[in-house]
């Protein structure tokens, strides 16, 4: 197999990028003979047993100090030979061996020495230490410059037991190891630790040696060091023996790495000090802080403290478990869900689906714009509205929940948000990254907003093009995609503006940006929208003027904290509408959702095909339109779809167009180029699956026609879109053979007890996690 090849420079990481795995690329034993390990401790020892149980080199070598290390080292068989100095085995080693120095970080030094006096300039050679500025320095003292045959390693991976008894061939397997490349490095010795890593099943992650010591100074030397001063501070208190007597399991697990070996991290804080030194000025910072909260009472400082730490910590742990935000996500960027759906059935029973997504969205924003807390109850805990929430939590304002829908926003005011740390990542929220770069383009600090691979293929020059024109400096990626730059400190002046597509989502970032723009902010709608915002803007207090298709509103005014009830999602009421449309039987009554006038598209056009919809309890929450929709199944019949129709339900037609496909005659949807800028691009999405099920569909630029017929059975791609993944499970229900539908796993982003739900109402459904 062919070897990687690099340029001379740190550079050669950067296809994979900083802090990203590299790709497995080589067999060891194609690279690598023998493998040297000076040092069987706990580190050096594991990867001694670890290549020889995976025979990943031809002979494992090990170098200790002591004869009886040697020996147990032996009698364990976790090396083939043993010697108590390199220079035993030296004249054996040529440029398909590799050293590993894995001794402790202080004593490193002696082992390059000898290296340098007995060991050929061709050996590949590496390290183990958690401190790599002092490992390359020692380098440098030792051998005059960088050499370009030793690599910087740092597995982590450990345990508070050390010695070679506590080897375990296991320890690598799914941890990660930090590779530092200096700018002299070989590409061959590279490749050679990488492989060698990889080998014992380690993710291999490239980084610079100083990025590598501050991030291990925050995120490990320092819980040790902390660790290390709270056990010994109370070793001394006087009532040590009860301390300890009843400690609890939190003190256990929190105190754990206090037992790790103390001459060890006596070294490494050394080594690292300055890093180290940084890190605990930091932290004895933000202790000093929570000192004041709790001495002054301050309740609120300590929510953000702790909402903000849980929050953080939950989020690690996602990341450890390859999740996202959501707590019911399972892994869903790094594994494949699948739905595989039978035929048939009825749908029937009384649901309630989740909170509408907009207004959830909406409430958190103007929630921390607003002076006072708000109350928000019926929130979306799905990932795209989680998304919203925590883009404020990392400018500051202060968030409990959600817990059971819950939610509670200590607002900071139209002028309190502050600068976030590092870039606002919003997923896959299209919504979140439209709105908040108006809300953004206002504020006075600088902020960058991503997201993920589908979302960086949306465009924004739908929004950025007109805050330009209020004054914003906002930069994208190529052809207006994300990610977007918002330079803050910048005047915004108040416009007119013709929107010239129908979208909630630039109206209401136009007015979240006029907010903090000198006068009037217009926006005229060519059709109309969903007006969430300005129904909320006006809960929270602000005026806000709609004339016909128009909507101003003046800046100055303040928003003011009130409780929001968010009602069920009428985008996800309606797979379920759709179910007991096209399902002979079925009989469902879907209670307590939004049927704003701007949002009811779906139940229009479900009516005008024939659909039998009840809509009763009619009532006013929070300022929306609330009502339990009856749907019971009724014969349905092709029609044109007004286009009058189609921006009040833009997000419903994936589901819209199975009704079609179930329906006598032809329907005609135009007017909807809007679809092909979602997600995915929605027409093409729903005409190849339906294709593929059977059904005779013809796109248009703006729209699709669909030939009602028998669906049949197949396997459908949903592109990783939610709508589509949901649209093509209710199908099940008329199909005459079992569907597949591959990529659902962003459901969760919008919907994420679908799978509950449908199962309850009467979908025979499974979920193929591979």
């Amino acid at each position: 197999m062919a070897r990687p090849t690099h340029s001379p420079k740190f550079k050669r990481c950067d296809k994979f990028g900083q802090g990203e795995s590299v790709p497995k690329w080589v067999n060891t034993k194609s690279m690598i003979r023998k493998v040297v390990v000076i040092g069987l401790g706990l580190i050096g020892g594991s990867l001694a047993a670890a290549l020889k149980k995976r025979r990943a080199c031809e002979e494992v070598i090990g170098i200790a100090r002591r004869p009886q290390t040697c020996a147990k080292a032996l009698n364990m068989a976790i090396v083939d030979r043993a010697f108590v100095n390199v220079s035993d085995v030296a004249n054996e080693l040529n440029s398909d061996d590799v050293i590993v120095i894995a001794v402790p970080t202080l004593a490193l030094k002696e082992s390059l020495e000898n290296i340098k006096q007995h060991v050929a300039p061709d050996v590949t050679l590496s390290d183990a230490a958690s401190v790599k500025g002092s490992v390359v320095q020692n380098v440098r003292d030792v051998f005059g410059e960088d050499q370009a045959q030793f690599v910087p390693a740092h597995p982590i991976a450990g345990s508070e037991k050390s010695g070679v008894e506590a080897a375990n061939a296991d320890l690598y397997e799914a941890h990660r190891v930090i590779i530092t490349p200096l700018d002299v490095n070989a590409d061959v010795h590279v490749a050679k630790i990488t492989a060698l890593w990889q080998s014992v099943g380690a993710e291999v992650i490239p980084m610079g040696v100083e990025d590598h010591d501050v991030v291990l100074a925050a995120t490990s030397h320092l819980p040790h060091a902390i660790a290390f001063s709270l056990v010994d501070t109370l070793a001394h208190d006087s009532n040590n023996q009860n301390i300890f007597r009843y400690a609890a399991g939190g003190f256990r697990d929190f105190t754990r790495i206090a037992s790790s070996d103390a001459i060890m991290w006596r070294d490494i804080m050394l080594a690292n000090k300055q890093a180290v030194l940084q890190a605990i000025d930091l932290f004895s910072a933000n202790l000093s802080r929570l000192r004041s909260a709790i001495e002054e009472e301050d309740s609120q400082a300590l929510t953000g403290v702790f909402t903000r730490a849980k929050t953080a910590r939950d989020h690690f742990t996602s990341m450890i478990r390859h999740q996202s935000y959501s707590r019911t996500m399972k892994a869903q960027t790094h594994k494949m869900i699948s739905y595989k759906v039978q035929p048939g059935g009825r749908a029937q029973g009384t649901i309630r689906v989740p909170g509408d997504k907009s207004i959830s969205h909406r409430s958190i924003m103007l929630g921390s714009l607003a002076e006072g807390v708000t109350h928000i109850e019926g929130f979306l805990e799905g990932e795209d509205a989680l998304a919203t929430l925590q883009c404020f939590r990392d400018m500051g304002v202060v968030i409990e929940g959600p817990v059971d829908g819950k939610v509670t926003v200590y607002g900071v005011g139209l002028h309190g948000l502050q600068a976030p740390s590092g870039d606002l990542y919003v997923g896959n929220s299209g919504t979140s990254m439209r709105l908040l770069s108006g809300l953004l383009a206002g504020q006075t600090f600088d902020t960058a907003l991503s997201g993920d691979d589908s979302l960086t293929k949306r465009p924004m020059n739908r929004v950025a093009l007109p805050l330009r024109e209020m004054g914003a400096e906002i930069e994208t990626a190529a052809e207006g995609r994300p990610p977007l730059n918002i330079k803050g400190g910048k005047k915004l002046t108040g416009m007119h503006y013709d929107m010239p597509m129908a979208s909630a989502q630039v109206k209401s970032c136009l007015l979240l940006a006029g907010l903090y723009a000198d006068g009037e902010t217009s926006v005229t709608e060519p059709a109309p929208t969903r007006d969430h915002t300005e129904r909320m803007l006006r809960g929270f207090g602000y005026d806000v003027k709609t004339e016909g298709s128009k909507v101003s509103l003046q800046s100055g005014g303040k928003l003011t904290a009130t409780s929001i009830e968010v009602p069920a999602d009428i985008s996800s009421a309606t797979f379920f509408m759709v179910a007991a449309a096209i399902t002979p039987g079925s009989d469902i009554t879907l209670t307590h959702v939004g049927i704003n006038p701007t949002r009811i598209g779906a139940i229009n056009v479900l009516r005008l095909m024939g659909a039998n919809i009840d809509v009763q309890n009619e009532r006013i929450v929070g300022g929306e339109p609330v009502a339990d929709l009856r749907v019971q199944h009724a014969p349905l019949k092709g029609i044109n779809i007004p286009e009058d129709q189609v921006p009040l339900g833009i997000d419903e037609f994936p589901a819209l167009l199975v009704a079609a496909a179930c329906a006598e005659g032809t329907t005609v949807l135009s007017g909807a180029e809007e679809l092909r800028v979602k997600e995915t691009d929605r027409i093409q999405a729903m005409a190849e699956g339906l294709s593929r099920l059977g059904i005779d569909c013809e796109t248009k630029e703006d729209g699709i026609v669909v030939q009602g017929g028998q669906i049949t059975g197949g396997e459908v791609e949903s592109f990783h879109d939610h709508r589509i993944a949901m649209s093509f499970t209710i199908a099940a229900l008329r199909a005459s053979g079992e569907i597949k539908v591959n990529n659902c796993a962003n459901v969760a982003t919008s919907f994420p007890n679908f799978t509950e739900l449908a199962k309850e109402i009467g979908i025979s459904l499974e979920e193929i996690v591979s």
